[in-house]
Protein backbone atom coordinates (compact mmCIF):
# COMPACT_ATOMS: atom_id res chain seq x y z
CA UNK A 1 0.00 0.00 0.00
CA UNK A 2 0.98 3.81 -0.91
CA UNK A 3 1.98 5.87 2.29
CA UNK A 4 -0.57 7.86 3.71
CA UNK A 5 0.73 11.46 2.65
CA UNK A 6 2.54 11.59 -0.57
CA UNK A 7 6.71 11.37 -0.12
CA UNK A 8 9.06 14.63 -0.84
CA UNK A 9 11.35 13.61 -3.74
CA UNK A 10 14.84 15.46 -4.86
CA UNK A 11 16.06 15.58 -8.41
CA UNK A 12 19.14 13.23 -7.51
CA UNK A 13 16.25 10.11 -6.81
CA UNK A 14 16.10 6.80 -9.13
CA UNK A 15 12.50 7.29 -9.42
CA UNK A 16 13.01 10.80 -11.55
CA UNK A 17 15.46 10.15 -13.22
CA UNK A 18 13.08 6.82 -14.47
CA UNK A 19 10.45 9.32 -14.94
CA UNK A 20 12.56 11.27 -17.11
CA UNK A 21 13.83 8.75 -19.64
CA UNK A 22 10.07 8.11 -20.51
CA UNK A 23 9.71 10.72 -22.87
CA UNK A 24 12.18 8.67 -24.98
CA UNK A 25 10.54 6.45 -27.23
CA UNK A 26 12.93 3.63 -26.47
CA UNK A 27 12.78 3.94 -22.70
CA UNK A 28 9.14 3.59 -23.17
CA UNK A 29 8.55 0.66 -25.49
CA UNK A 30 11.19 -1.37 -22.53
CA UNK A 31 9.24 -0.21 -19.51
CA UNK A 32 6.03 -0.37 -21.51
CA UNK A 33 4.98 3.19 -19.46
CA UNK A 34 4.22 6.98 -20.84
CA UNK A 35 3.78 10.31 -19.06
CA UNK A 36 0.49 11.54 -18.37
CA UNK A 37 0.29 15.50 -17.31
CA UNK A 38 -1.79 17.42 -16.08
CA UNK A 39 -5.10 17.04 -13.87
CA UNK A 40 -7.11 16.21 -16.50
CA UNK A 41 -4.84 12.90 -17.86
CA UNK A 42 -3.61 11.74 -14.58
CA UNK A 43 -7.53 12.19 -12.74
CA UNK A 44 -8.11 10.06 -15.80
CA UNK A 45 -5.61 7.85 -15.38
CA UNK A 46 -6.42 7.39 -11.70
CA UNK A 47 -9.53 5.64 -12.33
CA UNK A 48 -8.53 3.94 -15.41
CA UNK A 49 -8.26 0.24 -14.51
CA UNK A 50 -8.74 -3.12 -16.27
CA UNK A 51 -6.91 -2.77 -19.39
CA UNK A 52 -5.59 -5.39 -21.82
CA UNK A 53 -2.06 -4.38 -20.43
CA UNK A 54 -2.40 -6.00 -17.08
CA UNK A 55 -6.62 -7.23 -17.41
CA UNK A 56 -7.20 -9.53 -14.55
CA UNK A 57 -4.97 -8.34 -12.05
CA UNK A 58 -6.96 -5.27 -10.53
CA UNK A 59 -4.24 -3.05 -11.23
CA UNK A 60 -4.73 0.14 -12.24
CA UNK A 61 -3.23 2.41 -14.63
CA UNK A 62 -1.38 4.97 -12.77
CA UNK A 63 1.55 3.50 -11.27
CA UNK A 64 3.26 6.78 -9.64
CA UNK A 65 2.77 10.15 -9.51
CA UNK A 66 4.93 13.56 -9.16
CA UNK A 67 3.24 16.69 -7.82
CA UNK A 68 4.28 19.97 -6.40
CA UNK A 69 2.81 20.53 -3.44
CA UNK A 70 0.83 24.11 -4.82
CA UNK A 71 -0.85 21.21 -6.96
CA UNK A 72 -1.20 18.54 -4.64
CA UNK A 73 -2.96 20.64 -2.64
CA UNK A 74 -4.82 22.46 -5.38
CA UNK A 75 -5.55 18.73 -6.47
CA UNK A 76 -6.34 16.98 -3.70
CA UNK A 77 -9.55 15.02 -5.25
CA UNK A 78 -6.56 13.79 -7.35
CA UNK A 79 -3.72 13.18 -5.49
CA UNK A 80 -6.52 10.83 -3.00
CA UNK A 81 -7.54 9.17 -6.36
CA UNK A 82 -3.69 8.04 -7.12
CA UNK A 83 -3.55 6.70 -3.21
CA UNK A 84 -6.72 5.04 -3.47
CA UNK A 85 -5.52 3.30 -6.92
CA UNK A 86 -2.41 2.10 -5.42
CA UNK A 87 0.06 4.92 -6.82
CA UNK A 88 3.07 5.77 -4.94
CA UNK A 89 2.58 9.83 -4.95
CA UNK A 90 5.60 12.02 -4.39
CA UNK A 91 6.11 15.78 -3.73
CA UNK A 92 8.46 17.09 -5.13
CA UNK A 93 9.19 21.00 -5.83
CA UNK A 94 8.88 23.09 -9.18
CA UNK A 95 12.28 22.52 -11.04
CA UNK A 96 11.76 18.38 -10.29
CA UNK A 97 8.55 18.47 -11.44
CA UNK A 98 9.49 20.27 -14.98
CA UNK A 99 12.34 18.33 -15.62
CA UNK A 100 10.34 15.34 -15.39
CA UNK A 101 7.43 17.02 -17.92
CA UNK A 102 7.80 17.43 -21.54
CA UNK A 103 5.64 21.02 -21.53
CA UNK A 104 6.98 24.59 -21.40
CA UNK A 105 4.68 25.45 -18.65
CA UNK A 106 4.07 22.33 -16.37
CA UNK A 107 0.88 22.16 -14.69
CA UNK A 108 2.53 20.51 -11.49
CA UNK A 109 1.42 17.20 -11.87
CA UNK A 110 3.04 14.10 -13.58
CA UNK A 111 1.71 10.81 -13.89
CA UNK A 112 3.49 7.56 -15.18
CA UNK A 113 1.34 5.03 -15.94
CA UNK A 114 1.04 1.46 -17.61
CA UNK A 115 0.58 0.80 -20.88
CA UNK A 116 -3.30 1.02 -22.23
CA UNK A 117 -3.19 -0.27 -25.87
CA UNK A 118 -6.22 -3.10 -26.63
CA UNK A 119 -5.19 -5.96 -28.93
CA UNK A 120 -6.65 -5.65 -32.23
CA UNK A 121 -8.48 -8.81 -32.10
CA UNK A 122 -10.51 -7.63 -29.11
CA UNK A 123 -12.04 -5.00 -30.99
CA UNK A 124 -13.09 -7.00 -33.54
CA UNK A 125 -14.08 -9.83 -31.29
CA UNK A 126 -16.37 -6.40 -29.69
CA UNK A 127 -17.69 -5.48 -32.76
CA UNK A 128 -17.66 -1.81 -32.84
CA UNK A 129 -20.11 0.17 -35.00
CA UNK A 130 -17.68 3.29 -34.99
CA UNK A 131 -14.06 2.89 -35.75
CA UNK A 132 -11.31 5.49 -36.38
CA UNK A 133 -7.87 4.26 -38.06
CA UNK A 134 -5.21 6.38 -38.34
CA UNK A 135 -3.17 5.82 -41.45
CA UNK A 136 0.21 7.17 -41.90
CA UNK A 137 -0.79 9.77 -39.42
CA UNK A 138 2.87 11.06 -37.89
CA UNK A 139 2.27 14.28 -36.30
CA UNK A 140 1.53 13.18 -32.13
CA UNK A 141 -0.50 16.09 -32.04
CA UNK A 142 -2.91 15.10 -35.02
CA UNK A 143 -2.83 11.24 -33.48
CA UNK A 144 -4.11 12.45 -30.02
CA UNK A 145 -6.67 15.40 -31.09
CA UNK A 146 -8.41 12.70 -33.63
CA UNK A 147 -8.60 9.98 -30.69
CA UNK A 148 -10.29 12.78 -28.64
CA UNK A 149 -12.93 13.53 -31.54
CA UNK A 150 -13.41 9.62 -32.04
CA UNK A 151 -13.89 9.88 -28.43
CA UNK A 152 -16.31 12.75 -28.38
CA UNK A 153 -18.35 11.33 -31.41
CA UNK A 154 -19.23 8.07 -29.40
CA UNK A 155 -16.63 5.58 -31.68
CA UNK A 156 -15.80 2.63 -29.87
CA UNK A 157 -12.24 2.00 -30.93
CA UNK A 158 -9.36 3.82 -32.49
CA UNK A 159 -6.42 1.96 -34.30
CA UNK A 160 -3.68 2.82 -35.27
CA UNK A 161 -1.52 1.86 -38.34
CA UNK A 162 2.42 0.54 -38.27
CA UNK A 163 3.16 3.44 -40.26
CA UNK A 164 1.93 6.01 -37.48
CA UNK A 165 3.03 7.65 -34.63
CA UNK A 166 3.78 6.53 -30.86
CA UNK A 167 0.37 6.43 -29.30
CA UNK A 168 2.38 7.26 -26.13
CA UNK A 169 4.28 10.30 -27.46
CA UNK A 170 3.67 13.00 -24.63
CA UNK A 171 2.45 15.27 -27.26
CA UNK A 172 -0.39 12.94 -28.16
CA UNK A 173 -0.78 11.88 -24.66
CA UNK A 174 -1.41 16.01 -24.01
CA UNK A 175 -3.52 16.69 -27.00
CA UNK A 176 -5.86 13.68 -26.33
CA UNK A 177 -6.88 15.24 -23.20
CA UNK A 178 -8.01 12.19 -21.36
CA UNK A 179 -9.69 10.61 -23.89
CA UNK A 180 -6.69 8.34 -24.39
CA UNK A 181 -8.34 6.30 -21.20
CA UNK A 182 -11.75 6.05 -22.46
CA UNK A 183 -12.05 3.79 -25.60
CA UNK A 184 -9.84 0.74 -26.49
CA UNK A 185 -7.20 1.64 -28.78
CA UNK A 186 -5.25 -0.45 -30.80
CA UNK A 187 -1.74 0.18 -32.49
CA UNK A 188 1.03 -1.54 -34.93
CA UNK A 189 -1.51 -3.20 -37.08
CA UNK A 190 -0.96 -3.24 -40.44
CA UNK A 191 -4.05 -1.14 -42.42
CA UNK A 192 -4.03 -3.84 -44.74
CA UNK A 193 -4.64 -6.47 -42.05
CA UNK A 194 -7.35 -3.56 -40.34
CA UNK A 195 -9.33 -3.17 -43.53
CA UNK A 196 -9.47 -6.73 -44.05
CA UNK A 197 -9.99 -7.83 -41.03
CA UNK A 198 -12.76 -4.87 -40.15
CA UNK A 199 -14.68 -5.85 -43.28
CA UNK A 200 -14.60 -9.36 -42.60
CA UNK A 201 -16.67 -8.73 -38.82
CA UNK A 202 -19.25 -6.00 -41.50
CA UNK A 203 -17.58 -2.83 -41.12
CA UNK A 204 -17.89 -0.62 -44.04
CA UNK A 205 -14.40 0.91 -44.67
CA UNK A 206 -14.78 4.61 -45.92
CA UNK A 207 -11.54 6.27 -46.69
CA UNK A 208 -11.53 9.79 -45.41
CA UNK A 209 -9.70 12.09 -48.75
CA UNK A 210 -10.04 15.74 -50.27
CA UNK A 211 -10.17 14.11 -53.04
CA UNK A 212 -12.73 11.67 -52.74
CA UNK A 213 -14.25 10.59 -55.79
CA UNK A 214 -17.94 10.59 -53.36
CA UNK A 215 -19.42 13.74 -51.67
CA UNK A 216 -19.77 12.94 -47.40
CA UNK A 217 -23.42 14.86 -47.64
CA UNK A 218 -24.56 12.48 -50.84
CA UNK A 219 -23.48 9.52 -48.82
CA UNK A 220 -25.69 10.91 -45.72
CA UNK A 221 -28.66 11.94 -48.24
CA UNK A 222 -28.69 8.33 -49.82
CA UNK A 223 -28.95 6.64 -46.39
CA UNK A 224 -25.60 4.44 -46.33
CA UNK A 225 -23.89 5.73 -43.34
CA UNK A 226 -25.83 3.81 -41.01
CA UNK A 227 -24.40 0.60 -41.20
CA UNK A 228 -21.08 -0.64 -38.89
CA UNK A 229 -18.37 2.13 -40.24
CA UNK A 230 -14.48 2.15 -39.45
CA UNK A 231 -12.78 5.77 -41.12
CA UNK A 232 -9.15 6.09 -42.51
CA UNK A 233 -7.55 9.15 -41.64
CA UNK A 234 -3.96 9.80 -43.40
CA UNK A 235 -0.88 12.20 -43.36
CA UNK A 236 -2.08 15.80 -43.08
CA UNK A 237 0.36 17.18 -45.61
CA UNK A 238 -0.26 14.51 -48.01
CA UNK A 239 -3.08 12.78 -47.47
CA UNK A 240 -3.52 8.41 -48.48
CA UNK A 241 -1.43 6.53 -50.28
CA UNK A 242 -3.21 5.48 -53.29
CA UNK A 243 -2.75 1.82 -52.40
CA UNK A 244 -4.53 2.26 -48.96
CA UNK A 245 -7.47 4.00 -50.70
CA UNK A 246 -7.84 1.19 -53.08
CA UNK A 247 -8.48 -0.97 -50.05
CA UNK A 248 -10.92 0.78 -49.04
CA UNK A 249 -14.82 0.48 -49.95
CA UNK A 250 -15.06 4.03 -50.66
CA UNK A 251 -13.08 7.46 -51.05
CA UNK A 252 -15.08 10.27 -49.60
CA UNK A 253 -14.13 13.81 -49.20
CA UNK A 254 -16.02 16.53 -46.88
CA UNK A 255 -17.72 18.87 -48.99
CA UNK A 256 -15.79 22.31 -49.02
CA UNK A 257 -19.03 25.03 -49.65
CA UNK A 258 -17.20 28.37 -48.72
CA UNK A 259 -13.59 29.49 -50.26
CA UNK A 260 -11.08 27.41 -47.74
CA UNK A 261 -8.44 24.98 -49.87
CA UNK A 262 -8.99 22.66 -47.30
CA UNK A 263 -9.83 20.76 -43.42
CA UNK A 264 -7.24 20.46 -41.65
CA UNK A 265 -6.77 16.23 -40.23
CA UNK A 266 -9.03 16.55 -36.93
CA UNK A 267 -11.67 18.87 -38.40
CA UNK A 268 -12.25 16.64 -41.00
CA UNK A 269 -11.97 13.66 -38.49
CA UNK A 270 -14.93 15.53 -36.21
CA UNK A 271 -16.82 16.04 -39.33
CA UNK A 272 -16.57 12.06 -40.72
CA UNK A 273 -17.35 10.94 -37.29
CA UNK A 274 -19.76 12.78 -36.14
CA UNK A 275 -22.23 11.93 -40.11
CA UNK A 276 -21.47 8.69 -38.99
CA UNK A 277 -22.72 8.42 -35.25
CA UNK A 278 -25.76 11.15 -36.51
CA UNK A 279 -26.81 8.50 -39.26
CA UNK A 280 -25.81 5.46 -36.81
CA UNK A 281 -28.57 6.59 -34.16
CA UNK A 282 -31.06 7.54 -36.96
CA UNK A 283 -31.21 4.00 -38.04
CA UNK A 284 -30.83 1.89 -35.19
CA UNK A 285 -31.77 4.32 -31.93
CA UNK A 286 -27.98 2.22 -30.48
CA UNK A 287 -24.19 3.12 -30.93
CA UNK A 288 -23.18 -0.01 -30.14
CA UNK A 289 -23.71 -3.82 -31.07
CA UNK A 290 -23.00 -5.24 -28.40
CA UNK A 291 -25.03 -2.83 -26.15
CA UNK A 292 -28.34 -3.73 -28.48
CA UNK A 293 -28.13 -7.46 -27.91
Amino acid sequence: MPPATPESISSRSPRVSAARRLAKRNFRGKERLFLAEGPQAVREAAVHRGTAAHRGTGAATLVELFATPEAAERYADIIGAARDAGARVHLADEQVVADISTTVTPQGLVGVCRFLDTPFEEILAARPRLVAVLAHVRDPGNAGTVLRCADAAGAEAVVLTDASVDLYNPKAVRASVGSLFHLPVAVGVPVEHAVAALRDTGVRVLAADGAGDRDLDDELDHGTMGGPTAWIFGNEAWGLPEETRALTDAVVRVPIHGKAESLNLATAAAVCLYASARAQRAVGGCRSVTESQ
